[in-house]
């Protein structure tokens, strides 16, 4: 390993010099061609000028910072080999201008040096960026023959040389004189090259795509260029420019591709870029359309069209943009996003399926790595769902409802999200958050209600069976020993029927108890309203504090199951006030409006800043859910605490 690591140390500070050489080699070369005449020196413009100036420097940086990158190591060597195919093109000719010997070696090897670094950046370079290794084993192939090519062209040119011409001093290697294999072979080379670029793309991560962006989106441009003037004349400024533009990129897409949106300037590429085409196509339809229609009428027509072309400008660039946006990003309406995730949330099936369909929709919004939702429910624990890769350092947004924190959403991207998406999209999940939460809480409600009901059924039968059946079967056995007595012993026999008496009060006591606990009596005696204001004034004594009772409706007719609720749970809460709530008042309102309301509220301190669901609050939310309901309890509008509840009466048995 330090073997290697030194190997690699010593290779890169070689890149350096080899640079320096580069350059020297192509200034060489210019001083040559100032001794030369005008029709045989190298053209100062020459793209392979333009590869060994840029192209090879840069390489020579990224190599000092990566001594292992073989894409550095293909621009170093392309830029190198073409600094010696310029320095070749003016000696060949100023070897033959003195008439010495080498003068058809350094043209045949610039015929080489020239296949090399043209087919090797444009062929081999789109394979390998940007770790130096092919996408995926299929396209091992292609790479063979993307190095296959430069050999062949070399070949073909030592065979016939004069296919080769020059353009302005430029190399053209046109495709309409050479035959159809190698056009195939280099067409079909650079289409792999391209196709394996876009399999990367998809298959990458968010900042390998940012890289291939930088590199595709002046490659691109550059490829076209160099294709192009290869069977016609085209700008040299233009050309140099895009191949000069290349390395550059390379080099932010390997050590800087987080600095600069390239997402940004390759979206307003493409909607300018459309708008000359539409507004160009508007503009000349008009004035044809016109033209046809009102000879004679040239100004007035191109007046018209000018006009209609500014009009429709700003409505067209508006539309492109939102098009260009959805191609590279996605939705970036957060209201189109909050309506597609509320469909999208209709569909799931449990709060667990809805939470990972909120865990992709935000994944897809912010364009994230990955995306974790973590509801914290009221007892302390937390549930979760997640989507893709979270990442290092993961971002944060709480998920509040109500000013309460009922979760959190971290995600990890790229770069800072849109801070307007990202509220818009947290309030909807803090919504999905409350809501899960809640049914995670009418879920655990609704089993502690049926184990609750089943230890009371397993509770009554015990008592029924242990207490009051044996106490039936004393008294009976009491009776029988009276009845005895009775004929020989009457003054005994009185004895045993006042201790039968006493035994009698005792378990008709002990049913009292086991009935009250099932439905209180003074339900039956007072009515709903006038138990809660007997209970109430049972508060009040003493030290408790003041209590008064609002009924608004008729409660007359309330189904049994919705009396007992209502009244457990203000025995409950006003149980509460009068332990810990320190108040001096308290307020009970029972309001009928559909549903029977319920609300207890005080003048004390409020709920503690860190509080636990005790029994007492588990068994209120318990009964209102019994019935379908539900019951909060939460800071109140004045101060103190404020007991909420909502008993659906239709329907309810009795």
């Amino acid at each position: 390993m330090d073997t290697a690591g030194h190997g690699r140390g010593r290779a890169a500070r070689a890149a350096v010099p080899l640079a320096l050489v580069a350059v020297l080699a192509v200034a060489a070369s210019l001083l040559i061609g100032t001794r030369l005449p005008a029709g045989a020196r190298l053209v100062w413009w020459h793209p392979e000028i333009v590869i060994a100036l840029f192209w090879t420097p840069v390489a020579a940086v990224l190599l000092r910072k990566r001594a292992g990158l073989r894409v550095g190591w293909l621009m170093l060597g392309s830029g190198f080999s073409a600094a010696v195919y310029v320095l070749a093109l003016n000696l060949g000719p100023w070897f033959t201008l003195h008439g010495w010997p080498g003068a058809a070696f350094l043209r045949w090897l610039g015929t080489w040096l020239w296949a090399v670094d043209t087919y090797a950046l444009t062929l081999v370079l789109p394979l390998i960026f940007p770790d130096g290794r092919v996408v995926s084993r299929w396209f091992r192939p292609v790479l063979w023959l993307a190095c296959l090519v430069p050999v062949v062209v070399c070949a073909h040119l030592t065979i016939d040389p004069g296919v080769r011409r020059f353009h302005n001093g430029v190399s053209v290697y046109p495709f309409e004189k050479i035959p159809v294999a190698i056009t195939v072979l280099i067409l079909g080379t650079l289409a792999g090259g391209l196709l394996s670029l876009v399999v990367r793309f998809i298959r990458s991560s968010p900042d390998v795509r940012r890289q291939i962006a930088w590199v595709v989106y002046p490659g691109v441009i550059a490829q076209a260029v160099i294709f192009v003037g290869e069977n016609s004349a085209i700008g040299d400024p233009l050309r140099d420019l895009s191949i000069a533009a290349v390395p550059i990129c390379i080099a932010i897409a390997i050590r800087r591709y987080r600095l600069y949106d390239i997402d940004l300037v390759v979206s307003r590429t493409l909607v300018y870029a459309g708008l000359v085409v539409v507004i160009t196509g508007v503009y000349f339809a008009l004035v044809g359309a016109a033209g046809l229609l009102a000879h004679g009428y040239g100004t007035l027509a191109g007046l018209a069209g000018a006009i209609v072309a500014g009009v429709v400008f700003e409505p067209v660039r508006r539309r492109l943009q939102r098009a260009v946006d959805g191609l590279i990003h996605g939705e970036r309406d957060p209201y189109r996003i909050a309506d597609r995730l509320n469909r999208r949330l209709q569909t799931a099936v449990d709060p667990a399926a809805a939470l990972a369909v909120a865990a992709e929709v935000a994944r897809s919004a912010l364009h994230a790595t990955g995306v974790v939702i973590e509801v914290l429910d009221r007892e302390g624990r937390t549930v979760s769902a997640e989507d893709g890769v979270l990442g290092d350092r993961p971002q944060l947004i709480p998920l509040v409802w109500h000013g309460e924190p009922v979760g959190r959403l971290l995600f990890g991207v790229a770069r800072p999200p849109d801070a307007r998406m990202s509220g818009i999209l947290a309030r909807n999940l803090a919504e999905l958050a409350n809501a899960a939460r809640l049914t995670a809480d009418v879920a655990r409600s609704r089993e502690r209600i049926l184990r609750t009901r089943e230890e009371e059924r397993r509770r009554l039968r015990r008592d029924l069976h242990d207490g009051l059946g044996p106490t039936l079967a004393s008294l009976a056995m009491t009776v029988d020993a009276a009845r005895i007595t009775l004929r020989t012993d009457p003054e005994a026999a009185d004895a045993l029927l006042e201790n039968l008496r006493t035994m009698m009060g005792r378990t008709i006591g002990d049913i009292r108890e086991l009935v009250y606990g099932l439905r209180p009596p003074a339900l039956d005696d007072l009515g709903l309203a006038g138990a809660i204001q007997a209970l109430g004034g049972v508060v009040a004594t003493g030290d408790g504090p003041q209590v008064d009772v609002h009924v608004e409706g008729d409660l007359e007719r309330l189904p049994a199951a919705a009396e007992v609720a209502a009244y457990r749970i203000v025995q409950e809460a006003l149980t509460n006030v009068h332990r810990h709530a320190k108040a001096g008042s308290a307020v009970v309102r029972l309001y009928l409006n559909g549903d029977l309301h319920v609300t207890v509220g005080d003048d004390g301190v409020g709920l503690p800043a860190q509080m636990r669901s005790g029994i007492g609050m588990s068994s209120m939310r318990e009964r209102a859910a019994e019935l379908g309901g539900s019951c909060t309890v939460g800071p109140g509008p004045k101060g103190g605490t404020l007991v909420r509840a909502r008993l659906p009466v239709t329907g309810a048995r009795g």
